[in-house]
């Protein structure tokens, strides 16, 4: 039996802005969320299964979700680019100081 096996290609991730310092602002728990969120965003930038997706109205192609609820809640942020399948996260902290 023969198999068609069909390999896309990764997005790229980058941390730009914010999101660079993030490790040093954010909770080591939270941390590690982020990279969980980073790591699968190289499958691309629709992420439904984390809590509270989705697209920040008025900005084409960028996209948040919550990386920890309570309070304070943490969010990250990102923006993708279809044609360069890139994604570059530019916000991870909390929710009160979110650039949307």
């Amino acid at each position: 039996m023969a198999y068609n096996v069909i390999m896309a290609r990764e997005w790229t991730v980058v941390l730009v802005g914010q999101a660079k310092k993030a490790k040093k602002n954010l909770p080591v728990n939270v941390w590690k969320t982020f990279l969980m969120l980073a790591f699968e965003l190289k499958q691309g930038p629709m992420k439904g299964k984390w809590p509270n997706f989705g697209p920040l109205w008025g900005q084409k192609g960028c996209y948040h979700c919550h990386l920890q609820k309570g309070r304070p809640t943490y969010v990250a942020c990102w923006m993708s680019d279809k044609q360069e399948r890139l994604i570059e996260v530019y916000y991870a902290g909390t929710h009160e100081k979110a650039p949307y």
